[in-house]
């Protein structure tokens, strides 16, 4: 049994769990989702999804009335139940599950963390995530996993040729993913007189759309409106061809979230910037920067834009060849199977 926020293969951020479904499929004779909510999917016949709701725009009740029907209906039709990022399910399920003797697992990676989520890693069998500075990665309990990365979808494309001096985000624009870094960094690096374009892509929950709306205007302010743009996200199968277009890839994000972008655009080959000191250590440390540091942000990107077009070439071979060995679907899929076996 999974239990997860979203199955749709066309949403712009979760989108890679349809993915993650279908790999874990090939492990398990049976495999049913629960989802807050459904659109489209394209699973295998061993799956079957069920969804709370969400697309209905039902009431929250009947969310809490679908979930205990479905937890108890597939009773017999379940041995472990794994749980993608959302704790609230361990909590609301945790103790029906432990009376029914079922393996409980939790897959959950970003920094914060509390009392709830302390109570869902002791309902919790198996603590699954990325990131040795996750919340959940001092729990006894825990797995670090490779990343996840459909190293067959996310590749260097044919026919996509990356603009020189490019720079891309892709995320979900919000404060957490600190694109406001970012562009302070554009602004020095400009100031400079460097040449560069940039592409914000990603779409902005209602409540921060002011804040999409000030990354805007100090777009305007900085007068970089000749060379940043912001365009609204895509689905993330269609996201290879935006990583393989650009040169440059900067994520922000503090080292407790581990954001699979980051993965994602190495195995499209192209360069990264990232403050996540997971990767220290793995890959140069050209490619990473100080945490929350505009300064040696902007001073690594010119070192990243001054670097040759055929030794950027050769850095993004071995950046793909990295995410290959470490943190592929596959690896993952092996990886985790086995620990629930356990």
């Amino acid at each position: 049994l999974i239990l997860t926020q979203k199955v749709d293969a066309n949403d712009d951020v979760l989108g890679f769990f349809h993915g993650w479904i279908k790999e874990f499929a090939k492990h398990c004779e049976e495999m049913t989702v629960v989802a807050l909510g459904a659109g489209e999917y394209d699973l295998p016949k061993n799956v079957r999804v069920l969804s709370l709701g969400k697309e209905e725009e039902v009431s929250r009740l009947t969310y809490i009335i679908r979930f205990y029907r479905y937890l108890w209906s597939e009773r017999k039709n379940y041995d472990t139940v794994f749980v993608h990022m959302n704790q609230e399910y361990i909590l609301l399920g945790g103790l029906v599950w432990k009376c029914l003797g079922k393996k409980v697992a939790l897959w959950r990676n970003h920094y914060a963390g509390s009392f709830f989520t302390r109570i869902a890693i002791m309902l919790s069998d198996h603590i699954f995530c990325t990131s040795k500075y996750s919340f959940t990665a001092r729990s006894q309990k825990t797995i670090l996993m490779p990343v996840g990365i459909d190293t067959e979808l996310f590749k260097k494309e044919d026919g996509v040729v990356k603009k020189p001096h490019s720079i891309l985000f892709l995320a979900r624009i919000s404060p957490s993913k600190k694109p406001h870094l970012i562009i302070e960094a554009l602004r020095k690096v400009g100031d400079k007189g460097i040449d560069f374009t940039a592409d914000f892509y990603g779409n902005s929950l209602p409540q921060d759309v002011p804040y999409l709306n000030s990354l805007k205007e100090k777009v305007k302010e900085y007068s970089l409106g000749d060379r940043v743009t912001f365009e609204k996200g895509v689905p993330n199968r269609e996201t290879p061809r935006v990583y393989g277009a650009h040169a440059i890839f900067i994520n922000a994000s503090p080292s407790g979230m581990y954001d699979k972008t980051i993965f994602e655009a190495m195995a499209c080959e192209s360069l990264v910037l990232t403050s996540n000191m997971n990767l220290k250590g793995n890959i140069d440390d050209m490619f990473l920067f100080k945490e929350d540091d505009e300064e040696d942000l902007a001073k690594q990107l010119r070192n990243l834009l001054a670097v040759s077009f055929e030794e950027k070439e050769e850095l993004g071979r071995r950046l793909r060849a990295f995410v290959v060995s470490q943190h592929s679907l596959t690896l993952l899929g092996d990886k985790l199977i086995k620990c629930l076996a356990l």
